[in-house]
């Protein structure tokens, strides 16, 4: 079945940098495209940015555009967030999204807290 694991998230000062790893498998991963979503608290879930099945394209939400960057090795079937110049409200928990023969499929997520 469809897994995907997210793992990466901490603790961090504003500023800072981290780097969000999801981890898929049970589906052709080289096929589809995958997207990161994130929810802070209080708040709905909201998308942060999608990359195409063989990485050419990517896009993201204003709030993060320069600052973060979505990428994928096909090869190791896991998807990246490259995240810099954290700020407060970064602070969510960030989860990866597939959609797979019309079902949608969601980690469990990885808490990301940019404090000082």
């Amino acid at each position: 079945q469809v897994q995907l694991m997210e793992s990466g998230g901490d603790l961090v000062q504003p500023g800072g940098s981290l780097r969000l790893s999801c981890a898929a498998s049970g589906f052709s991963f080289i096929t589809y495209t995958m997207r990161w979503y994130r929810q802070a608290p209080g708040k709905q879930r909201e998308w942060v940015a999608g990359i195409t099945s063989n990485g050419d394209n990517t896009a993201y939400a204003d709030s993060v555009k320069g600052r973060f960057t979505i990428s994928r090795d096909n090869d190791r079937n896991t998807m990246y967030l490259q995240m810099n110049g954290l700020k407060a409200e970064d602070t969510a928990v960030y989860y990866c999204y597939v959609y797979v023969s019309s079902t949608d499929y969601w980690g469990r997520g990885t808490q990301v807290t940019v404090s000082s």
